[in-house]
């Protein structure tokens, strides 16, 4: 192994072979040097980051010029900015791929940053996800991994689907650290009184926040079953967040920001409602909801969810998991559409945070009745605007 200092300040980077490649410990920035996403915008990258990434090119003996670097912004993220970075090799048309994710204005209101890197971390050492490359204040360097990101429509794909079934049950039985126990409601609670600290009283009034602790309160009774499953969840598996080996038709999860444990009908739930999803459209923030799943689908899902590692399962056990991803939709609604109107006062990210709010409580309010039945009604209609 090889160890040294990169520059003054900087904490030691090693090296070490494996199998002809290169990989890179933890590299950290200290605090004070600050890295601006304006670089990236004008197609220049910032000295700090540029050191992290050059030290890296050095490691790899087909790449001619460790500062020939390209930039290549990814589409589609809204926590985070995210870019691909590219160095020419001698190969001439293979190239050196990484991943910088640069971390989204006001994200740590939604997670714990710390949290969510040693969750990174951790899925790395289970064989899940790229590795961590290296370390900086506003965000991080990943592996880049050679395979497609699915699409809006690879989620309708009946064989994909069956796929992702399966590396969701792999994943929730994930053993994770930390206590094994329900993040949703608790999360939901903490997002909604920022809510109400970032609206105005007109947003307070559209939204119904003022009585959306006991709207919370009452899902949670209502929805909390002794027997559920809790497993480790990702908790945003949109297409996006799936990536698939053209080859070997394997599939990785990434983005683990709003990873924890919950029950797992939840994370199907989650699953469904972005089948409605494109967020590579014209109108990213517009969600069609005659895209949602419908029974046949859904029913499919949960049976290859069910099998994929128990034997084939009654229908009575389909049926159960089936009810209970359907209610878990209903708290899927509220939790995004907090997040957006959050989103919408902290993120500067070019997308209608407000109005994607307004469709996912717009659909809470109209699956509710259908859900948990008429006596459930939403409460006080005449505070809100759904």
């Amino acid at each position: 192994m090889l160890c040294f200092p990169l520059y003054s300040g900087l904490t030691q980077i090693c090296f070490k072979s494996k199998q002809a490649c290169l990989s890179l410990s933890l590299i950290s920035i200290p605090t004070s040097m600050a890295i601006k996403t304006t670089g990236f915008l004008t197609g220049s990258l910032p000295e700090e980051l540029m050191q992290i990434l050059v030290t890296l090119a050095s490691t790899w003996e087909d790449v001619n010029d460790p500062n020939e670097i390209k930039v290549k912004p990814l589409s589609g993220a809204m926590t985070n900015e995210v870019f691909q970075i590219i160095w020419p090799t001698e190969k001439g048309d293979l190239h050196r791929k990484v991943l910088v994710r640069i971390y989204g204005e006001g994200v740590e209101i939604f997670f714990n940053r710390d949290d969510e890197i040693r969750t990174f971390e951790c899925l790395s050492h289970h064989g899940q996800g790229p590795r961590l490359l290296g370390r900086f204040p506003d965000g991080r360097v990943e592996e880049f991994l050679h395979a497609r990101t699915l699409t809006a429509d690879d989620l309708r794909d009946p064989e994909i689907s069956a796929l992702i079934a399966t590396k969701m049950r792999e994943f929730h039985s994930l053993d994770m650290p930390g206590p094994k126990t329900v993040h949703l409601w608790n999360r939901m609670r903490r997002w909604l009184r920022k809510a109400k600290g970032l609206c105005s009283p007109a947003e307070i009034k559209e939204f119904g926040l003022a009585n959306l602790d006991d709207e919370i309160q009452m899902l949670e009774k209502e929805l909390t079953r002794d027997d559920q499953e809790i497993g480790f969840c990702h908790n945003d598996l949109q297409y996006g967040n799936i990536m698939m080996d053209e080859e070997t038709k394997s599939l990785t999860l990434i983005d683990y920001e709003y990873a924890s444990y919950n029950p797992v009908a939840y994370d199907i739930a989650n699953h469904f409602c972005e089948m409605a999803a494109n967020y590579h459209s014209d109108t990213p923030h517009i969600l069609d909801y005659s895209k949602y799943p419908d029974v046949e689908e859904r029913w499919r899902f949960i049976r290859a969810y069910l099998s994929s590692i128990d034997d084939e399962p009654s229908e009575s056990e389909v049926e159960d998991l089936f009810k209970d991803v359907g209610r878990y939709t209903l708290a899927n609604h509220l939790f995004w559409g907090l997040w957006g109107i959050i989103s919408a006062h902290v993120n500067k990210i070019d997308f209608d945070y407000m109005e994607y709010a307004r469709q996912r409580f717009r659909q809470y309010h109209l699956r509710k009745p259908q859900l948990l039945g008429p006596s459930l009604a939403p409460l006080n209609d005449d505070d809100n605007g759904f």
